[in-house]
């Protein structure tokens, strides 16, 4: 397990990314859950970041360990992991210890994909007020590199499930010029990801959404640094 604190680290996962599975056996980094408190389902969609790593071995040819990672916001070992990946339904609360903790590990250069599975929103907001109180959640627009990567949406991130027939939005912390947080709204990318048995997605659907979630864990390895 490496550790993200130094970017000459960082650059050397960036490496392996690009080399892929062609070239090494063994998985050159980890991605992890994030388990936080508040009673909100963190655990929600069970088999959708095994399936997305699945299909970005598949298609981008990269070498993510197919073991997801649990790991506490709060734990030093958040460290550990150069993506971590956020989803739930319900509340959430991050202790003062915990605001610090993601906060070092944005800054050090750690990235966060927050997936709101419907009902999210206005608890995380408040809660990323605290931990990036000078930034505010920018919708970034589509010509937005993380929608350009292998896969082009000409129209900012795909709409997976009907809930309130909003459009699906993608918002971005930006914190000295490098996007550390993309937080998918109105859009459901992680059920998308999920067995096909579990929502009935249609094919081009789960493939949209697994395309949109490629291109996320393209852009942190290739683009952001």
């Amino acid at each position: 397990m490496f550790s993200i604190k130094h970017p000459l680290i960082f650059k050397l996962a960036s490496i392996l990314f690009l080399l892929g599975t062609t070239s090494y056996t063994t998985p050159s980094f980890q991605i992890a859950l994030l388990k936080y408190s508040g009673g909100g389902d963190w655990y929600a969609n069970p088999t959708s970041l095994p399936n997305l790593v699945k299909f970005a071995n598949r298609n981008l040819l990269t070498n993510i360990s197919e073991d997801i990672a649990t790991v506490d916001v709060g734990n030093p070992e958040l460290m550990n992991y150069p993506i971590v990946h956020m989803t739930g339904h319900g509340n959430i609360i991050f202790s003062d210890q915990e605001v610090q903790n993601l906060r070092n590990y944005l800054i050090a250069g750690g990235f966060l994909h927050i997936d709101d599975n419907y009902g999210m929103d206005k608890y995380i907001r408040p809660q990323l007020k605290r931990v990036f109180p000078e930034l505010e959640l920018l919708e970034l627009p589509f010509d937005h590199p993380i929608y350009h990567q292998k896969y082009n949406f000409q129209n900012g991130l795909p709409k997976i499930h009907e809930h309130d027939g909003k459009p699906a939005q993608g918002f971005g912390l930006i914190y000295e010029g490098r996007l550390i947080v993309f937080y998918t709204y109105e859009c459901d990318l992680g059920d998308g990801w999920e067995d096909p048995s579990v929502h009935g997605d249609s094919d081009p659907t789960r493939q949209k959404a697994l395309q949109m979630g490629a291109n996320i864990l393209q852009y942190v390895f290739t683009t952001k640094h």
